[in-house]
């Protein structure tokens, strides 16, 4: 007997990365091998030497095939067994490792938007829907569109493990949301990159695309993010931490922002629940700030920030170590541990 094996990776298409997949039939009860692949195809090396290797690091059940057969996301690493220059999980390990004894958590609220024909689903061919307003958390066939992609989404993530808690309609037609976590840097990146290939195959049966354009809709509708939710063993026992943590990020603002993902000019515009991409500032219960603290973390005096900066199409590798090495980085210094 035998099972499939669904090799996942990330590949080195520039500015944002797209996922690659293969398979691989295996006999019951194998290791999951590395695999080869050929890099010159995903802008990875060139066709002179082509070749590169995927290391399995995180699997689950495949909730689209079903039975036996699993999905394999991947390390991509250069022949020579060193991390390739598009493995930006190699980069977050050591500073997981480095500062595991804080216990960070995050939680990404990954938006997206439906897409078929060049436009968001619910917008008129040629046209606009009526403004935004209604559709956020809406329900009913004149304010939700892609309602079935979505729950069969949210089923799929379930079944295959993943930390996936909770799912909602957001501010534009078409546009919604999944939240993973709480969990450690490295995990809530692994499931973030795995929930979004099942949303892709998800929505490909449909001939629907999953995007994570930040400003998909030019004009007066709302952006696309991933609002990225951060606490240490400290923040959640106290509220200086919190603080303390928000003034690091204000402090390397700019170089956080930079690596945020794409079309960030487009979405921190200041208006449309964004802060301006090139100013900082965090507050309570504030949606127009670069750093939300929740109404309730100021009432317990404990909790989490939100950061709100990371765009759509943010690679959670990057974003999860910037941010523990920023803030752990302070609160270490701060003897806030």
């Amino acid at each position: 007997m035998s099972f499939k094996a669904e090799y996942i990776w990330i590949d080195g298409t520039e500015p944002t990365a797209q996922l690659r997949s293969k398979t691989r039939v295996l006999a019951d009860g194998a290791e999951l091998p590395i695999w080869g692949f050929d890099g010159s195809s995903t802008n990875q090396a060139e066709g002179s030497s082509s070749d590169c290797q995927l290391k399995p690091v995180f699997s689950c059940p495949d909730p689209l095939r079903g039975g036996d057969s699993v999905l394999v996301l991947c390390e991509v690493l250069n022949v020579d067994g060193t991390p390739h220059s598009s493995n930006h999980r190699a980069l977050l390990t050591p500073i997981a490792e480095q500062f595991a004894d804080q216990e960070s958590w995050f939680g990404i609220e990954q938006e997206y938007t439906l897409m078929k024909d060049g436009r968001p689903l619910g917008f008129p061919e040629g046209g606009y829907p009526a403004p935004q307003g209604p559709y956020y958390c809406a329900a009913g066939g004149n304010y939700v569109f892609g309602r079935d992609i979505v729950e069969e989404h949210l089923d799929a993530c379930i079944a295959a493990g993943l930390k996936i808690s909770g799912i909602n309609a957001e501010v534009m037609p078409g546009q919604w949301e999944f939240q993973i976590g709480p969990a450690g840097p490295e995990e809530v990146s692994d499931h973030i990159w795995v929930a979004r290939y099942l949303a892709l195959r998800i929505a490909e049966k449909q001939g629907v695309q999953f995007s994570l354009e930040a400003k998909p809709v030019k004009g007066d509708w709302n952006g696309t993010g991933a609002h990225t939710n951060f606490s240490t063993k400290a923040m959640r026992e106290g509220y200086d931490p919190i603080i303390t943590a928000c003034e690091a990020l204000g402090e390397k603002f700019l170089e956080h922002v930079k690596a945020y993902g794409t079309g960030t000019e487009e979405r921190l515009t200041g208006a449309h629940e964004t802060a301006k991409w090139s100013e900082f500032s965090y507050g309570v219960s504030n949606r127009g700030a670069s750093v939300r603290l929740p109404w309730q973390v100021e009432i317990e005096r404990k909790g989490y920030l939100e950061d709100r900066r990371p765009n759509a199409d943010m690679d959670p590798y990057i974003v999860t170590r910037m941010i523990t090495n920023t803030c752990c980085t302070a609160l270490e210094k701060a003897g806030q541990v």
